[in-house]
């Protein structure tokens, strides 16, 4: 979930002061739902009296269905199949039917952008180029506007420092965020923060070639090296020394963002933004990776494997180690756990820089990890406005985490909290979880992680070790986030091409027959980065980081 080779992350944001204009809604509705097909008659022929003070969700409950576009071909839950989201339905109104690529993300996409054939809500990265081809088409609608005639409750159920971080140029904004959390939110919240981002080793090998140091590149190739030499099959198939996230066309990564973390890389240094992929430290590891290969220790299977192809390898516990988010393989893990709990993945101290310094990983950025949008070809603008007012709140976020109170959960010894039988299904299977409750965030597109904390569960093993294991190591980089130019931009186009240069440059770094050759394919990318306007690309995000930290109060 974490994209590669984008040197600092994107989307330029300004601030912005929203209005709290209470007007008159619905008669604007009529003809945008009668196009479109609405459903609904009822909620498109009556005026509704809109009321800053009244969730404007609570004025409906009649049959809706929005189509909602995610960009993520390995999403597979159904809205309407489990208890959760059939409570939501018959609370608000609202089915969602989900579409979801089959294939290349970015392809689907692109089609429906060009063909102007947008669903209802669309959710994809936050830093995804679409974005401003979105916006800059005229193909979604600004959240404010549609707040300020239909629904004024969203500006008091939205973050106003996430309405500010997402403001456009064009004073609108036109997405609100998931896993998203603002500087108040981290410092009230940030000891209890962690990051998915996690070095993991399978227990019972680690444990069986003497626990060994793997934060230096000698520790780390000895470890790999033993653990091939004393364990060459898992049931039968070879043993992957180890493990990483898939290679796409911008790179890799665990390579990328996530390493730097781990070799806590900074961000800036003097007050200027630092180009952390030419780091020495990462140099250092990246020429590692190389010898590692060299010596037979990466397998084959990293380059192309998907992620259908990594969860059953992790599942038959082929892996040694992996550079790998934690959440990633959390369904896996149980499996393996209660097959053995000796040998599950459990999270270890991986690379480090020379001085051996604690990893500083990522925490919920105020950027968060997606972003939704609502299409300007939406059937009920009203309803569309409302739905998303009522997913962003607390109540709505205790839907999506709980579900419906005395079906999956209860107020139980003065708490709320899963009920026995549930909370047994959510920790030792959570797929049939999934299918069967849909509870505590199946379906993520809103997410709050500062008021998820209020209702988590106590975590358990084997999910809780790698957990533990990222507190106090997390930090909040937000003031680096949204930093690249516009896709469309000179800049823009530019930094694409460097990304998808990095991306065909990284596996040629690890395969390197040589460290020669290692060098050789380093320089003649680092010429690619300059000849590609990189001057130009670091003085945009100079400007933006200073924008951000002028946001931020810093």
């Amino acid at each position: 979930m974490v994209k590669t080779a984008k040197w600092l992350s994107s989307l330029t944001a300004l601030a912005l002061t929203v209005g709290l204009t209470a007007c008159g809604g619905g008669a604007d509705n009529k003809g945008d739902a009668a196009k479109s097909g609405n459903n609904n008659p009822a909620s498109s022929s009556n005026t509704q009296v809109v009321n800053a003070d009244e969730p404007g969700w609570k004025s409906w409950a009649e049959p809706i269905t929005f189509d909602w576009y995610l960009n993520y071909s390995w999403f597979a839950d159904k809205w309407g199949v489990d208890k959760t989201t059939q409570y939501i339905t018959k609370k608000t109104g609202v089915n969602i039917n989900f579409i979801v690529p089959a294939g290349n993300e970015n392809e689907k996409l692109n089609t429906m952008i060009a063909s102007n054939n947008l669903p209802d809500f669309i959710t994809l990265d936050w830093s995804s180029d679409s974005i401003d081809k979105m916006i800059q088409g005229g193909l979604v609608l600004p959240l404010n506007e549609l707040a300020e005639q239909y629904d004024p409750y969203f500006f008091k159920t939205a973050d106003p420092d996430k309405l500010k971080w997402y403001t456009e140029k064009d004073g609108n904004v036109y997405g609100y965020p998931n896993q998203s959390s603002s500087p108040s939110d981290f410092k009230k919240y940030g000891d209890n923060f962690n990051s998915v981002n996690t070095f993991l080793v399978r227990k019972d090998i680690y444990e069986a070639i003497g626990k060994p140091d793997m934060r230096t590149p000698e520790g780390f190739l000895n470890a790999l090296k033993a653990a091939k030499e004393k364990f060459p099959e898992v049931n039968g198939q070879p043993l992957i020394p180890f493990g990483t996230q898939e290679f796409t066309d911008t790179g890799n990564g665990s390579f990328g963002t996530n390493l730097m973390d781990f070799l806590a890389i900074p961000y800036e240094q003097d007050g200027k933004l630092y180009d952390r992929s030419t780091d020495p430290e990462y140099i250092r590891w990246l020429k590692t990776f190389r010898e590692a290969n060299e010596q037979g220790l990466i397998a084959k299977d990293i380059f192309i494997d998907k992620r259908p192809q990594m969860e059953e390898k992790i599942t038959q516990g082929r892996y040694f180690a992996m550079m790998f988010p934690r959440s990633d393989l959390q369904n896996q893990n149980i499996t393996r756990y209660q097959q053995d709990p000796n040998s599950v993945y459990i999270a270890v101290d991986g690379p480090a820089n020379s001085k051996l310094d604690q990893p500083k990983l990522s925490g919920p950025s105020i950027a968060g990890w997606t972003l939704t949008l609502i299409s300007k070809n939406v059937k009920d603008k009203e309803r569309a406005i409302r739905f998303l007012t009522y997913l962003i709140s607390e109540e709505g976020n205790k839907d999506l985490f709980f579900g419906e109170k005395g079906v999956t959960y209860d107020t139980i010894d003065g708490k709320d909290q899963f009920l026995p039988q549930v909370l047994d299904m959510y920790n030792n299977d959570r797929s049939s979880f999934a299918k069967t409750y849909g509870a505590s965030y199946t379906f993520w597109m809103m997410m709050d992680p500062a008021l998820s904390l209020k209702w988590a569960p106590a975590s358990v093993e084997p999910a809780k070790q790698p957990e533990d294991w990222t507190r106090g190591k997390v930090v909040d980089n937000s003031i680096y986030a949204n930093l690249d130019p516009a896709a469309s931009s000179p800049e823009g186009i530019e930094l694409d091409r460097a990304n998808t240069q990095w991306g065909k440059t990284l596996p040629k770094l690890i395969l390197a027959g040589s460290e020669a050759e290692f060098d050789a394919a380093w320089k003649e990318f680092q010429q690619y980065r300059k000849d590609h306007d990189l001057d130009k690309i670091q003085a945009f995000q100079q400007a933006a980081f200073e924008q951000n930290a002028a946001k931020l109060g810093k």
